[in-house]
């Protein structure tokens, strides 16, 4: 009886030891950070990984993640130093340096997005306003979201939270004056595309009138320089047909005819109404081309004529 009895309360004892040894142990991940509060009061901070003691009963323990973490922005509209307003959507990156610090400022992580979301868009607002449309969209983008960072970072540290990052995701006009850049820009290159299509008619009208006017002179130099060699050739066979003629007039004579008759003749639908002693075709007549004296007849005389006296 005595040994069921004492069997018992050692089991009682056991588990009562097994409970409070694991009260006292607690493990740090890799990922995260604790820190030992005893009656609400925060005695120390644990960052290496591991398993490690503590009070049981009196002491807990609160984990903070030391990973970096996202802080998604929601887009603000800003308005630029040149009174243009732009939606600026932004994001950041921090990380918890100070657990201590960040427990004893904050104590959540969803509460320092928070906080850290209003500090962002204070810094967003400061650096924003003090800069163009263009350096924000364009020229000093990089400039800007280091100014950005150094102050939402100089701003966190006494949340023990250091910002790694800050990331202009877009900066944009709003729709309605996106619309009416657009549509300007529209008309812009419109007008543009009109001139110069104007431009280049004129300068294709130019270069017509130039070419029509180079090919009327080409051609008025051709045909003149056509004419004179035509007269040079002309005056040359000319000059060769009265050399022809002053050596031999008959045989000059002969075949000029000789081209009248295949000129004249050479077609069958040929009608010529010539009288056969006629000069065109004395060389039918005689080979050597001589008409025959043909004594033309007398003219029937008349009464009171000389003729008629004469008889």
């Amino acid at each position: 009886m005595k040994l069921g009895i004492a069997g018992g309360v050692l089991l009682v004892l056991a588990v009562v030891a097994a409970f409070v040894g694991y009260s006292a142990l607690f493990t740090v991940y890799e990922t995260r950070q604790a820190i030992v509060i005893r009656l609400g009061n925060p005695i120390r901070v644990v960052t290496e990984p591991g398993l490690h003691f503590k009070a049981p009963f009196i002491d807990n323990v609160v984990y903070v993640d030391k990973r970096i973490l996202d802080l998604e922005n929601p887009a603000q509209e800003i308005i630029a130093s040149d009174q243009k307003r732009l939606v600026v959507d932004a994001f950041a990156r921090y990380k918890i340096v100070d657990p201590l610090r960040f427990y004893q400022a904050i104590g959540t992580v969803p509460a320092a997005n928070s906080q850290l979301a209003t500090l962002l868009n204070a810094a967003l607002r400061r650096v924003l306003g003090e800069s163009s449309f263009q350096s924000v969209v364009r020229d000093e983008r990089d400039e800007l979201m280091r100014r950005i960072r150094e102050q939402l970072d100089r701003e966190a540290q006494r949340y023990g939270i250091n910002v790694v990052d800050v990331r202009i995701r877009r900066a944009d006009l709003p729709d309605a004056n996106s619309q009416a850049v657009y549509q300007r820009m529209q008309t812009e290159r419109q007008r543009e595309a009109a001139e110069f299509r104007a431009q280049g008619s004129q300068r294709a009208q130019e270069i017509r009138s130039r070419a029509d006017r180079e090919v009327t002179v080409l051609l008025a130099e051709a045909n003149a320089k056509g004419e004179q060699i035509r007269g040079e050739g002309d005056a040359t066979r000319n000059r060769i047909f009265a050399e022809a003629y002053s050596k031999d007039p008959d045989f000059f004579a002969f075949y000029r005819s000789m081209q009248a008759y295949e000129s004249g003749l050479g077609n069958n639908d040929t009608r010529m109404v010539l009288k056969p002693d006629s000069e065109f075709f004395r060389y039918f007549v005689d080979p050597s081309g001589k008409m025959p004296n043909v004594t033309p007849p007398k003219a029937p005389a008349t009464p009171g004529s000389p003729n008629a006296a004469a008889n």
